[in-house]
């Protein structure tokens, strides 16, 4: 297993995964070669058999469908790469099914809640500048949280308002972001250079977002700062960085912005991920007829 497990893991490098997707996929495997051993089995005396005594193991440690289903797809990919790299003669997961999972819409803000999030640090230090700019280009451009701390300078075209994002699997893509984020960003970048935290990497790159002391934030650095954000409102309404990208989604589509052009700023490879967003947009629109038709409701 250990020597399989390796050359997977090597083999997803190769196809430049981020290091969450990685350890997401080695921790599923881990789980899965714990079993293995505790049944004395070996990867060439797999069955489908086997995968649903694993799975049935699964939901008698009261695992969620969905974390289920995440390990199911984990081995499918496992073995496929065992098949296709001549290690395996089938794949045992092709023959399972995956558990049906509730249809879940995502959680947004409304358009008066992100206004008060993203305007919520208010004051002149360098941090507060930061965590200004941070929440107001989430909210923009619906960056997600991993591609935000991966930005540097030389991703940003301030004049045009453009940032440019490595997203899933390196792919590039373009997105724009409006005047206020612009201001918080100029505002910060200016104020970073003028404390001499605008120091290159060993890579060469400087990034865009640093903590006090010059290094990158990283992806919890930010997750703590919504964190705080949140406890700071008077609703107290929970939410996440994702949230924030919902939100970006979900307000250009109840604009009247097309499907399609939401996918591309969203770096989804497929216009079904982004068809959820249809389903919040009805449920809004249904909530105000309710709200207005005279004959809505009795």
């Amino acid at each position: 297993m250990e020597e399989h497990l390796a050359a997977f893991l090597e083999a997803l490098r190769n196809r430049a995964v981020s290091e969450h997707t990685l350890s997401s996929y080695e921790s599923d495997l881990r789980d899965f070669e714990q079993f293995l051993r505790s049944r004395q089995a070996t990867i060439d005396s797999i069955d489908y058999l086997f995968l649903r005594d694993f799975l049935n193991r699964l939901y008698q440690r009261k695992l969620q469908k969905t974390s289920v289903a995440r390990k199911l797809a984990c081995l499918r990919t496992f073995f496929k790469f065992l098949v296709h790299d001549g290690r395996l003669k089938s794949n045992p997961a092709e023959l399972i099914s995956s558990p049906r999972l509730p249809k879940k819409l995502p959680s947004y803000l409304g358009e008066e809640e992100a206004a008060a999030v993203v305007e919520m640090p208010q004051g002149s230090s360098l941090k507060d500048l930061r965590d200004r700019a941070i929440l107001e280009l989430l909210y923009a451009s619906g960056l997600r949280v991993r591609e935000l701390v991966g930005l540097n300078d030389e991703n940003l075209d301030m004049p045009e308002h453009l940032v440019r994002v490595f997203g899933k699997g390196k792919k590039q893509r373009i997105v724009p972001f409006g005047e206020y984020a612009a201001r918080a960003l100029a505002t910060y970048l200016s104020e970073r250079d003028r404390v001499g935290l605008a120091q290159a990497e060993d890579s060469g790159h400087i990034p865009v977002f640093v903590s006090l002391r010059g290094r990158r934030l990283n992806a919890r650095d930010v997750q703590r700062l919504v964190e705080t954000t949140r406890t700071r409102l008077p609703s107290g309404r929970r939410f996440t960085t994702h949230t924030l990208r919902h939100t970006f989604a979900t307000h250009l589509l109840e604009r009247g912005a097309d499907l399609r052009a939401i996918q591309e700023l969203l770096g989804h490879s497929s216009l079904a991920t982004t068809q959820k967003y249809t389903h919040v947009s009805l449920e809004h629109l249904r909530a105000e007829y309710d709200k207005a038709h005279p004959k809505a409701k009795k």
